[in-house]
């Protein structure tokens, strides 16, 4: 089975917004008290004092889906061209050998036709050389 090599992107896109948040007073923390771990869900989650309308939210889902699609439109061509080239190169690749063998089959039996018909109508003839 072939296997195919993938080449890795040339970069990869980063999609951000930036967020007008109001400054949150700080609150002391003890001074043993360990860190705190980030996970995704804070690092996601917008504070409690911002609350966001749900025309707002709509807003910037729009926004952002708005500018995913112009990334993906931006090499959407160039990888399905990409994609598509490899595939026919693949199939033609697979496919010359046996074109290879119909075309001289196809050759071998037109010349062996050919032969014979040449044969038989010049059965009994003389040599050209007059011998």
């Amino acid at each position: 089975m072939a296997s195919t090599l993938r080449t890795p992107p040339r970069f990869v896109p980063t999609l951000t917004t930036v967020l007008d948040i109001p400054e949150e007073p700080a609150s002391p923390e003890p001074a043993d008290a360990p860190a705190p771990q980030p996970d995704l869900a804070s690092a996601v989650a917008l504070p409690p004092a911002v609350q966001l309308t749900q025309a707002e939210i709509v807003s910037l889902e729009e926004q952002l889906l708005h500018r995913v699609l112009q990334r993906v439109d931006l090499s959407l061509e160039e990888r399905l061209s990409d994609a598509v080239s490899a595939a026919v190169q693949q199939q033609l690749d697979d496919m010359v050998p046996r074109l290879r063998g119909e075309i001289e089959a196809v050759l071998r039996a037109l010349v062996i036709e050919s032969m014979a018909a040449e044969l038989s109508e010049n059965t009994g003839s003389t040599p050209a050389s007059g011998a």
